[in-house]
């Protein structure tokens, strides 16, 4: 796990030292253990690589490194990396979990390997298979590979996007890539100006990370399994290609016994393969099914080995997940560690939190996981494994099950699917009727009526705390997020939700928390075979007929999981007292919404914002979550100087 940046500046324009030490110094969090530079200036046959940071008088490549090791811990996993024949070179920022058995093959066509690193693995897998070798890693990855000879540069992103990879173009300055958004706005020719497509959608549904689109227009994000290739001589990046994707279609005539057992058995290999570390190792538990099966499961791999648990406790009122995570360590035999955030704690780090994320986020669910890193670099462990992906691959969330409500009427099975309803209704700490007749309206009505339906339900496309004409302004128009349509609107929300909604905002949130922390999150229930699997299964097998949600996940963990943690309903996670965290901080929210930085927000209506928020404080109206992301826009601008004045299509 590493932080990564590169250069790519035409002839005529330098890349100066001291530029290059400060794009490594933006991403020393994400890896203090060692740095490296790598330059490849105009007229040079070959790169060279070494730690001090260099200066390139008329264009060329420039790599900039930090390290946080993980494997093979001595100088022979340092990057940038280079082939022996100096023509390629590689930063990389990930972990590849099966590069033991990659470097097997490798081996077998006569590769000879001179570490003990995935790094390694990676480049010459790279130099021997080309594009087609990112369809045999198993691991989370973002990369840049040099060919020195054919003068290009290929950027690459692992299936699910976990871990991250920006970049910006420039006609005249060229070509930058890093990490993190942050590093990239050291340069100082990447303006700042806000990208409104973005803004609305975050302001009016709390949607981030979707596509290649930031919060910052000149900024694009690497999609998730796709690469790019780069012409040294004209450094403009060509059009990003997927290499991967879940087929849809595939189905699998595994019946629910036959398929309760295969996922057991690929559940357990994907943790066994993601323990692989040369540093401690610990759990993030939550006390839901998702982080205590890979807590069980990394009990049931290594029964004598030490294991550690980190947690967090929530304060009234949210709902509190303490009995469940002390009952899976105890059945574990994990050491339990759990941190327990208060309200001035939050907003004594928000400022923190805002910079390290670079873009604003969802809800302060976010601190809660930004606190458990916390805790988990304080004992000194430097990997946790998460059991990120899990609701969206299981059909985990309430909103799936009102698609497969939806799918069952389309379908005509109404006889299923007035069961399903009746046990939907029944369900405690589920839906309420309207909220479960709100959601299965959205699945069923027209995209043509969706905003005559939120109006008449109380939640217009644009509220008013929305300037509407500068939005207008800007070519941005308000619209219902579309919704998969037809038979199948199940598997084909997961799939949406697993590349473009939920997962990869979760996935950004995660690895700045972490990486904030120099701690590495690995995802066993994220790899391209696993989710292959689950998706082709039939749609009753995830969510049964009864409404229970990850049905085929829940059975195959019986003897695995205490079974009290299996036959939970209630849907949990980083759920923080928001609403009573922010009322106890009032008066420091009035000052944020007081600022000079507030008036300055054009997509804002301050006068209307500040009467709902007094409004909320005094009891005369609920809380809504749009007052969260009041504030972290508020604080996003002013922390990164982001100009929103202007019209950015």
């Amino acid at each position: 796990m590493c932080g990564i940046a590169g250069l790519v500046s035409p002839p005529g324009r330098s890349i100066g030292d001291e530029l290059l030490r400060t794009l490594g110094h933006a991403l020393a969090h994400r890896g203090p253990d060692d740095a490296g530079f790598l330059s490849w200036p105009a007229g040079a046959t070959t790169p060279t690589a070494g730690r001090t940071a260099p200066a390139l008088a008329n264009g060329g490549v420039a790599f900039a490194h930090r390290r946080l090791s993980i494997l093979d811990l001595t100088t022979a996993g340092w990057q940038p990396m280079l082939s022996a024949d100096r023509r390629y070179a590689i930063v990389f920022n990930g972990e590849i979990y099966n590069y033991l058995e990659l470097r097997d093959e490798l081996r077998a066509l006569g590769v000879r390997f001179h570490s003990r690193s995935d790094t390694e693995v990676l480049l010459q897998a790279c130099i021997q298979w080309g594009t087609a070798a990112l369809n045999r890693i198993t691991g989370m990855f973002a990369f840049a590979l040099l060919d020195s000879h054919a003068r290009t540069l290929l950027l690459a992103r692992d299936p699910f996007g976990i871990k991250p990879l920006y970049y910006a173009a420039s006609p005249d300055r060229g070509f930058a890539f890093a990490s993190e958004i942050a590093a990239l706005l050291t340069l100082p020719w990447i303006g700042r100006e806000v990208c409104p497509h973005r803004l609305l959608e975050y302001l009016r549904f709390g949607h981030t990370d979707a596509g290649d689109r930031t919060m910052f227009a000149a900024i694009r994000s690497l999609p998730a399994a796709h690469w790019l290739r780069l012409d040294i001589d004209t450094p403009r990046p060509t059009t990003p290609q997927r290499y991967w994707a879940i087929d849809p279609d595939r189905r699998t005539s595994l019946s629910f016994a036959d398929a309760t057992a295969a996922l057991r058995t690929r559940f357990i290999d994907n943790v066994r393969l993601h323990l692989r570390s040369d540093v401690p190792t610990g759990i993030q538990l939550s006390g839901g099914i998702d982080s205590s099966a890979i807590c069980a499961a990394a009990r049931h791999i290594s029964n004598a080995g030490e294991l550690h648990s980190f947690s967090y406790a929530a304060a009234p009122p949210a709902p509190n997940e303490e009995p469940w995570i002390d009952l899976v360590a105890a059945a574990t035999g994990a050491h339990m560690h759990k941190t327990r955030p208060a309200p001035a704690e939050l907003m004594r780090d928000l400022p923190a939190l805002v910079a390290l994320q670079h873009e604003p986020f969802a809800s302060t669910g976010m601190y809660a996981q930004y606190r458990v890193f916390k805790l988990v670099a304080d004992h000194g462990v430097k990997v946790t494994l998460d059991g990120q992906g899990a609701d969206e691959l299981f059909a985990g969330y309430p909103t799936f099950q009102a698609a497969r409500l939806a799918a069952l009427i389309k379908q005509g099975r109404c006889t299923q699917a007035m069961s399903l309803f009746r046990h939907l209704l029944g369900q405690h700490g589920l839906e309420r009727p309207k909220g479960l007749f709100m959601r299965l309206a959205s699945w069923l009505l027209p995209d043509a009526v969706q905003g005559t339906a939120r109006r008449l339900a109380g939640a217009p496309l644009m509220p008013a705390w929305l300037n509407a004409g500068w939005f207008q302004d800007c070519g941005v128009e308000a619209a219902a997020p579309q919704r998969p349509r037809g038979r199948e609107a199940l598997r084909h929300l997961l799939i949406e939700t697993l590349t473009r909604t939920s997962l990869p905002a979760l996935l950004r949130f995660s690895d700045r928390n972490s990486m904030a922390h120099s701690v590495e999150c690995r995802v066993p229930f994220l790899t391209p075979d696993l989710a292959q699997f689950v998706l082709s299964l039939p749609e009753s097998y995830l969510i049964a007929a009864d409404g229970t949600t990850k049905s085929v996940l829940r059975h195959a963990l019986r003897g695995l999981v205490p079974d009290a943690v299996l036959d939970r309903r209630d849907k949990v996670g980083f759920a923080t007292p928001e609403r009573s965290w922010l009322l106890a901080a009032g008066d420091q929210v009035d000052d944020i919404l007081a600022t000079l930085h507030a008036s300055a927000v054009p997509a804002l209506r301050l006068p209307e914002i500040r009467q709902a928020w007094a409004a909320i404080r005094a009891g005369k109206r609920p809380y809504e979550p749009a007052v969260w992301r009041w504030l972290n826009v508020i604080l996003w601008t002013q922390t990164f100087q982001v100009r929103t004045a202007m019209s950015v299509t």
